[in-house]
């Protein structure tokens, strides 16, 4: 290699993309970009009130005493020339309106879902299927939570046979780096099949 393209590619500006965190409320979806973002994260919690009982379903996540209520944001840079932001959307139903505008731009998403409340997941799968935008479903692992085979998260979510299915634990760094770099390369060979 000359000393020109080792000197070029080490001034080379990353490449930058920007992947989508979404799924069910209570999923992890905070949990998990916090977890692997090497930013402190930006974060739009606030706590659970009175007033949203009636339309926050906690079944399932009973100790849950914040939401996010715009977005999550953290970024990981993967490789040298390799930066990923991350975008987490809310989970409930009265913050969607937000997805349109965080999906902008965006290579591709993870759906992670919860198989204490798997239906929760069923919008954020119909919207990344409809936009044909690529992603991958990531089930979190929770502590307690019945443990699945990928093919059974599969059939019961009716998932494309080219979706991933990867288990993970949104607390753990590694098991989160796993699910992105499935994103991208995911995504990465749907556009080039596209």
């Amino acid at each position: 290699m000359s000393v020109r393209s080792e000197h070029t590619r080490s001034t080379a500006r990353p490449v930058a993309l920007k992947l989508l965190v979404a799924g069910g409320f209570g999923a992890g979806k905070t949990t998990l970009v916090g977890s692997v973002s090497e930013i402190k994260p930006l974060r739009t919690e606030e706590l659970l009130t009175e007033a949203g009982r009636p339309v926050d379903d906690t079944s399932g996540v009973e100790g849950k005493r914040t939401t996010t209520v715009a977005m999550d944001f953290g970024r990981i840079t993967l490789r040298d020339d390799l930066v990923l932001y991350l975008f987490g959307t809310p989970g409930q139903d009265r913050f969607w309106f937000l997805w349109d505008e965080l999906a902008r731009g965006t290579l591709g998403a993870v759906v992670l879902a919860d198989t204490r409340r798997l239906a929760d997941c069923f919008a954020a799968v119909d919207y990344f299927e409809r936009r044909g935008i690529a992603f991958t479903l990531a089930v979190n692992c929770f502590e307690g939570a019945d443990r699945y085979p990928e093919e059974d998260v599969r059939d019961a979510l009716d998932l494309d046979p080219g979706v991933p299915v990867v288990m993970c634990d949104a607390r753990e760094r590694e098991s989160v780096k796993d699910v992105l770099v499935s994103v991208v390369e995911h995504a990465i060979a749907t556009g080039a099949a596209g």
